[in-house]
């Protein structure tokens, strides 16, 4: 008997339940228990362990729409955090062999060793047409409780993302040195860093040092930095007073900034824009943006399901610089009062297309503007989308 059919036949049953009421009986895969979280969708194609690990998806069930996971492993190099960042996983075919030169252990081995519950044989493509016409919603895997109401209860039970602060619990727990080298010096403040956004800083020669996400703006400003980063993460940015007043601050301080994602949204609501909740979100490797000053389409990679309100932008704070082509949302802006822009994507893209990297030289010409610090450019894109 192969493989993956004794796998199949060693495999519980396993539920995942709605708060809607709606419940999808599956097979157990990874860490046998029960989870719970927002259930939301990924549209990549690759790069699931880098999906499962990005901090900004903590506390939320994933599911990929593409139907065949697991099929190449896990890999060390292909982590974006030391653990799996998300609270639990949905697939239709789960893949117990895998061909990977790269590959340390399977999947399935990946998720029992982190503890990560997850569920296979679900009809994702139902499920996630559900989700798109009823808004997403917290749901309940389970291997150990197979009660189709007690599970429902518990995902309605569960806390909302709406209003929730998750950075701190993602934040690094001391500053550190990421990287040393002989361009600008760059200060990032970890709200849930992805790692190939600290490689795609180090990779253009620059000293990253990585503040925890409540850090002092005097502390930061006492390593002398060029440049201020904020970097991605988790929750809603709303429910993130003090940050919000740091990044005001930051803001009037004359340095260059840069967010992405989470960090986009603070420089926003710093600047007295308007953040709000999505319907669905935006989560995947496929996402055509449009950077409206060179008029060119990119190819993206999303993570959010918060978006700063396009209509509450005023000519005199902040200008658009780049689109959502698919439903016309806000996905960059660059600041009148300060020397700060910012992206709501991904431009590190991990996994994910190579189009937006020209966003960290943006940066760099920025930093070299303002500060008069000569940019370091020894970039190679290999490099970076494979975490070396």
């Amino acid at each position: 008997m192969s493989q993956t059919n004794e796998a199949l036949l060693d495999a519980p049953l396993c539920k995942i339940a709605l708060e809607d009421g709606t419940v999808v009986t599956g097979t157990a895969v990874g860490y046998r228990g029960e989870t719970g979280g927002e259930l939301c969708f990924n549209t990549s194609m690759t790069g699931y362990q880098e999906i499962f690990t990005d901090p900004s998806y903590h506390g939320q069930i994933m599911m990929m729409t593409y139907p065949h996971i697991g099929n190449y492993g896990t890999s060390d190099q292909d982590m974006e955090a030391s653990t799996p960042m998300v609270s639990g996983v949905v697939v239709r075919a789960f893949s117990h062999r895998f061909s990977n030169q790269h590959t340390e252990q399977s999947l399935d081995q990946f998720m029992k060793a982190h503890k990560l519950v997850g569920i296979s044989g679900v009809d994702t493509r139902a499920l996630v047409l559900h989700i798109r016409e009823k808004g997403v919603m917290n749901a309940v895997i389970s291997s150990i409780d197979l009660d189709d109401a007690s599970l429902v209860e518990k995902a309605k039970g569960w806390e909302s993302m709406d209003g929730l602060e998750l950075a701190s619990r993602v934040t690094t727990a001391k500053a550190y040195d990421f990287a040393t080298g002989s361009g600008p010096r760059v200060a990032v403040y970890d709200f849930g860093v992805k790692q190939n956004i600290l490689r795609s800083f180090k990779s253009r020669g620059c000293s990253v040092r990585v503040f925890k996400s409540d850090t002092p703006l005097s502390e930061v400003k006492e390593w002398n930095p060029d440049g201020i980063f904020f970097s991605n993460g988790p929750g809603d940015p709303r429910a993130m007073p003090d940050a919000i007043a740091m990044v005001k601050e930051a803001m009037k301080s004359g340095i260059p900034l840069f967010g992405i994602c989470l960090g986009h949204q603070l420089l926003a609501l710093a600047a007295g824009l308007e953040v709000y909740k999505m319907f669905v979100g935006h989560r995947g490797a496929n996402h055509p943006v449009q950077n409206l000053v060179t008029r060119r389409v990119e190819v993206s990679t999303q993570n959010h399901g918060f978006a700063v309100d396009r209509d509450s932008i005023q000519p005199d704070v902040a200008e658009v610089t780049h689109v959502n082509l698919n439903d016309n949302t806000l996905e960059g802006i660059r600041f009148k009062k300060c020397c700060a822009f910012s992206v709501q994507y991904h431009p590190e893209a991990s996994p994910g297309p190579h189009d937006s990297h020209y966003l960290f030289d943006e940066f760099m010409q920025d930093i070299e503007a303002e500060r008069g610090v000569k940019a370091v450019n020894e970039v190679s894109s290999d490099m970076i989308y494979a975490g070396r």
